[in-house]
């Protein structure tokens, strides 16, 4: 290693070490202009290979978004057009009036967490990765009914907590319609239009549901349209949105029976992912293709989707699992080609 490598090293650890030590409070004592301009000193560096709740980690790209829905989310035009227009929405309002809250619904492999995943990547540097992304399974963090109220304490602490470090925080909570019933009320007050509470102001985080409930209406729309032998590209969100909600609201085996959160209309939209159909799992299935290295074999992945599952029966419009299972059945079908 070169001396000058060292000094720039020793420099860099220096400065972490100021950062931490020049708290507000300590910086007030410490006398000196000197002092004061190496500890912002140290801060900056700090900042520069630590994320940090500021512009230069959290700068949302409402044009990557849009190329994003536009080229790797497919047969859901529903929810790229409501998605886009909602984030980027709330984004540029500087001052809003209450969180975003999106509730997505759909069957298996129909896109919802790849959505997610997509609106954190355009939003945080770090993408999943950020240490604002924060996202919360039911089955795996809240599974017993019998700790209901320990999770309920345990969920307003998490939430404000991490809030009060950086207002622009995201949080996912998967498996709505395996969540304990009541538990999702207790984090009401953090979606609804208060100024703060507490001191603390939850207005700018953004919170997102996912569920599998109410994919048996979305799917009865898109068979009806079928049927009577419209594109299902002609289905809007005024189609589906009401009864979707009205689903879920009454659905006793769904987080979000009886909640405040749809009483109160608190959640901004009810996000409806259409069923896969044939031509969109060829489409999920070049797509990986192209996402490992591989050179593209439509023969193969024809073969692949081919196989596949779909309903109904009679008809078999329909895939059951989506794009869920394209990733493995591929390696499946290249080992044994």
């Amino acid at each position: 290693m070169r001396p000058t490598y060292k000094i720039i090293f020793g420099y860099i650890l220096i400065s972490s070490v100021l950062v931490k030590a020049f708290e507000p409070i300590t910086t007030t004592i410490v006398a000196g202009a000197g002092a004061a301009a190496a500890a912002a000193a140290g801060r900056k560096i700090y900042n520069y290979f630590y994320e940090s709740c500021d512009s230069k980690w959290i700068d949302f790209n409402s044009t990557g978004l849009e190329v994003d829905l536009n080229r790797k989310l497919f047969g859901q035009h529903i929810v790229s057009r409501v998605v886009l227009k909602a984030i980027t929405g709330f984004m540029k309002n500087k001052n809003p009036k209450k969180p975003l809250v999106l509730s997505l619904h759909g069957g298996t492999g129909t896109g919802k967490n790849f959505v997610s995943q997509l609106i954190a990547k355009n939003l945080y540097k770090k993408g999943t990765d950020s240490g604002f992304f924060h996202q919360f399974v039911a089955t795996a963090h809240f599974p017993h009914q019998s700790q209901i109220e320990n999770y309920k304490s345990q969920l307003q602490h998490w939430i404000k907590g991490n809030i009060t470090n950086c207002p622009q925080s995201m949080f996912i909570f998967d498996e709505m319609d395996k969540m304990q019933p009541g538990l999702i009320d207790s984090i009401k007050p953090y979606l609804d239009y208060y100024e703060k509470l507490d001191g603390v102001s939850y207005r700018q985080a953004i919170f997102i549901f996912l569920s599998n409930s109410g994919g048996e209406n979305i799917v009865e729309v898109a068979l009806d349209f079928w049927k009577a032998g419209k594109d299902r590209e002609e289905i809007e969100l005024k189609d589906l949105e009401m009864a979707l909600s009205l689903s879920v609201f009454n659905n006793k085996n769904s987080g979000f029976w009886h909640t405040s959160l749809i009483d109160k209309n608190l959640v901004d939209f009810f996000v409806p992912f259409l069923p896969l159909e044939y031509k969109h799992l060829v489409q999920c299935g070049m797509a990986e293709m192209a996402a490992q290295g591989l050179k593209p074999n439509h023969t193969l992945v024809d073969q692949v989707v081919r196989d596949m599952t779909y309903f109904p029966k009679s008809e078999k419009i329909f895939s059951v699992k989506g794009c869920k299972t394209i990733s493995s059945k591929l390696d499946f079908y290249r080992e044994h080609a």
